[in-house]
């Protein structure tokens, strides 16, 4: 799968504490030990804000990727698995 940073949104927050405890909470499961990139092996993960690069999805998304991915500005090769979690908080972290 073929997804695209979302770059700028570092002053978004919402009500997990962090964007990665937001893709754990609603769907992520367990932290990856890596970031899910191919070919990458870092550790320092946040919850980035993605969209996919195909073009016809539009929503926004959570996924795990390291900091230099994070900041990274062509699209980016994950598995197919890779758990993608709504980034709108109407529907996950604020829909109470």
């Amino acid at each position: 799968m073929q997804l695209k940073n979302i770059n700028g949104t570092s002053q978004l927050q919402c009500r997990c504490g962090s964007w990665l405890n937001h893709w754990k909470n609603y769907g992520g499961g367990t932290i990856p030990t890596y970031c899910p990139v191919s070919g990458c092996y870092n550790k320092d993960l946040v919850g980035a804000h993605v969209q996919k690069a195909d073009g016809w999805d539009y929503n926004w998304y959570i996924c795990p990727l390291c900091n230099e991915h994070n900041k990274s500005t062509v699209a980016l090769t994950v598995p197919d698995a890779t758990i993608l979690v709504s980034a709108n908080k109407k529907d996950t972290c604020e829909r109470w």
